[in-house]
């Protein structure tokens, strides 16, 4: 526990201190947010203000990642160091926001709305996503567990969705497609989430936090472990290692929110909202919770659900919408309500969304019980 708030403390204070000396930065350079005309107007003020602000929240998790073990090596000659599960959720995260920081780049520099082209920006997505998948089957523990599952899980594997049934080979094939299409869909997910100042990272604060006292329930619940109670025991590689990342990942969120919240000093743009979804596909495939990922992260998923409502009822009705205007924050912004409150209010939609998560995921341990 204590290393969960040294980590979270240090992530805290480079975020806070770092971003403002990133701002700066950025200002120096003229490196500002390109704002479509066809977006709500009241955004036109925004056009301008700092942006790649989520390479400031990817430095301070990866430095506080490691400085976190680096003084639990020198305070214990017994702390295992960084674990296979930390570096892969690393390895994610930071690959998605490399991706993300050159679509940011190139709109700033040729300022326009469109960075990448599209297959360069999934073809650099995918190659990402499928060294995560190929390396997540590896490294076995000295209990035999890798890092991830070919079964599909909920709270934990689902016995009879083992994608081994088809063969070692196609199984392989089947989790690297399978864990694609949740890192796909968490960045993505993250990204659209991203149009109002603080949106995105007071909801991920919240969903990194639930992946934190999860991870802790997990490591105290562990399968062989003599703090398990009853048979409901977890098949995680290395739980407190994830709560760590999830305690981390939350101080850093909250340094940034304090520069990101209304009106925002700098945007986490394209490189912050591939991170946090890297890092969301991570917990959820490491730590045994990928359809559970569907309740936590439900806000997201309700933003996405309605791109993809607007967009398939508009070709399918010849040009007729159900939104306003799609994300869903844009709809509500456009009907009038102050973007503070559509922010406030989704933040209320993402913490129920949260504690359901965790209430589905206590609750079913105390039923196997």
């Amino acid at each position: 526990m204590i290393a969960l708030l040294m980590g979270a403390s240090i992530a805290l204070l480079i975020s806070f201190l770092g971003t403002p000396l990133f701002i700066k930065l950025l200002v120096r350079r003229r490196y500002g947010q390109f704002v479509r005309d066809d977006g709500p107007t009241s955004h036109h003020t925004k056009r301008g203000t700092p942006t790649m602000g989520g390479a400031m929240i990817v430095l301070a998790v990866v430095a506080a990642y490691f400085i976190t073990h680096a003084i639990r090596s020198l305070a214990s000659e017994h702390a295992t160091g960084p674990t296979v599960s930390g570096l892969l959720l690393l390895f994610l995260m930071v690959g998605m926001g490399l991706v993300g920081f050159l679509d940011d780049f190139i709109k700033i520099s040729k300022q326009r709305s469109l960075g990448l082209r599209p297959w360069e920006k999934i073809g650099g997505q995918a190659a990402v996503g499928i060294g995560f998948a190929l390396l997540a089957l590896q490294f076995p523990d000295s209990k035999g567990l890798t890092p991830a599952s070919l079964k599909i899980s909920f709270i934990r594997d689902i016995p009879w969705l083992d994608m081994a049934f088809f063969g070692p080979i196609v199984g392989a094939v089947l989790f690297v497609v399978w864990s694609n299409l949740i890192v796909t869909a968490t960045t993505n997910g993250v990204n659209v989430t991203d149009g109002l100042d603080g949106l995105a990272t007071g909801a991920s604060i919240m969903v990194f936090g639930a992946y934190t006292l999860m991870g802790i329930w997990q490591y105290n619940q562990a399968c062989g472990s003599s703090r398990a109670i009853g048979s409901v025991c977890y098949e995680v590689r290395d739980p407190m290692d994830l709560a760590l990342l999830g305690a981390i990942l939350c101080g850093a969120l909250i340094g940034f929110l304090w520069w990101n919240t209304s009106p925002a000093h700098i945007f986490m743009g394209d490189t912050g909202s591939l991170a946090i979804g890297g890092a969301l596909a991570a917990f959820a495939i490491l730590s045994r919770t990928e359809l559970l990922l569907l309740v936590l992260a439900g806000l997201f998923v309700l933003i996405t659900l309605s791109v993809i409502i607007q967009v398939g009822y508009f070709k399918l009705s010849g040009g007729k919408r159900v939104f306003l205007m799609a994300p869903l924050q844009h709809h509500f912004e456009l009907k009038g309500w102050a973007e503070v409150t559509v922010v406030v209010r989704f933040w209320i939609l993402a913490g129920l969304f949260v504690a359901a998560g965790l209430g589905i995921f206590y609750a079913e341990w105390v039923v196997g019980l």
